[in-house]
């Protein structure tokens, strides 16, 4: 009598907890270049110095299981070569072969590689949580380990919402992924800029704001 009991509850155990373990697998996102956009940031003594791309100058992909976020990895490529200050003659000098020499193919993207996230529990669809991403970013051929604040959103779309949205690129599920993290000119083997007479700050900050769409 008891063995049966036993078999009850584990028969009634597995049930449920069917939908969760179907729930859990490996899905394959990739970014979305449209709205994606990053900014990398620097201090001038006299102002911040801003440069910003978007669009199909940001491209990568996101592998993951939204149940177990921590294994999650993926590659980001930003077109260095389209980032954009506002000044045309300064736009040239920090593509120039002193900094980021871009024209060099070798060197015209950033890349992060992402290693791991850091975050509480599971993504629920409709939430967005803090969390801590951890990866290498390689910019001029020069890889650096950073860890970066995001935060992270988990967005289902339903059926009538997915017929609005499908003709901008959006599909079913969708991560959407805003983080920020410093590193520096000489972390990847470029001298401090200089701007009128004054040199720039070493640390360069970026801000991403990505969104990912499964395949």
């Amino acid at each position: 009598m008891r063995a049966r009991s036993l078999l009850w509850f584990s028969a009634a155990i597995a049930l449920a907890l069917a939908p969760l373990m179907g729930r859990a697998q490996q899905m394959s996102f990739k970014v979305l270049p449209s709205p994606s956009r990053a900014t990398f940031k620097t201090d001038a003594p006299l102002e911040t110095v801003i440069g910003n791309t978007s669009g199909p100058a940001i491209s990568g992909t996101l592998m993951g299981d939204p149940a177990k976020p921590n294994l999650a990895t993926g590659t980001i490529r930003i077109d260095l070569a389209t980032l954009k200050t506002g000044i045309e003659k300064r736009d040239a000098d920090m593509r120039s072969k002193d900094f980021l020499d871009t024209d060099n193919e070798a060197n015209r993207h950033a890349v992060f590689e992402l290693k791991g996230v850091e975050m509480g529990g599971p993504l629920e669809p409709g939430k967005e949580v803090p969390a801590r991403l951890r990866g290498v970013l390689t910019i001029k051929q020069k890889p650096v380990e950073i860890t970066a604040n995001a935060r992270i959103a988990y967005v289902i779309l339903t059926p009538e919402l997915l017929e609005v949205q499908k003709r901008f690129g959006f599909t079913s599920e969708n991560i959407r992924v805003k983080a920020n993290f410093t590193t520096s000119f000489t972390n990847h083997g470029m001298k401090i800029p200089e701007l009128l007479l004054f040199k720039l700050s070493n640390n360069i900050q970026i801000e991403t704001d990505l969104t990912f769409v499964r395949q």
